[in-house]
């Protein structure tokens, strides 16, 4: 019990310490087990632990969205292939179809590992959230 509650005071800290784009790459790493989690639950015909993962993935996905700028074209072009993703998790939940969860997973990692290249690429450069590091 004493290790659960070490472990949950580290991801806490872990979470108030965190820059932006280190908290960007903990949603999409969250999205991304959830997705995973929820192929397997639907490999299991466990279809009620699928659908409690598919949601919590969309809500990331959702997260994601709310917080990107309207008034910026890469913001648009964003919203569009996170509505997709929605999507493909939304009919991949209803219709049973890990083809379609694994459409929603490609989606969400590809843009994980471009968000995780883009932090990569600013700390070389000594650019961390718009500010010199």
């Amino acid at each position: 019990m004493a290790i659960n509650k070490q472990y949950q005071a580290y991801q806490n800290n872990a979470v108030n310490t965190a820059s932006s784009g280190e908290l960007t790459m903990m949603l999409y790493n969250g999205c991304v087990k959830f997705i995973k989690r929820a192929i397997q639950h639907t490999e299991n015909n466990d279809y009620a632990s699928k659908n409690e993962q598919i949601q919590k993935a969309q809500d990331i996905i959702t997260e994601l969205m709310l917080t990107l700028d309207p008034n910026v074209e890469l913001s648009k072009q964003l919203m569009a292939l996170y509505d997709y993703a929605q999507f493909q998790l939304r009919e991949g939940n209803i219709k049973n179809d890990v083809s379609l969860l694994q459409e929603g997973l490609s989606i969400v990692e590809e843009l994980r590992d471009t968000w995780k290249q883009v932090m990569l690429e600013s700390r070389k450069s000594g650019y961390e959230n718009g500010a010199r590091v």
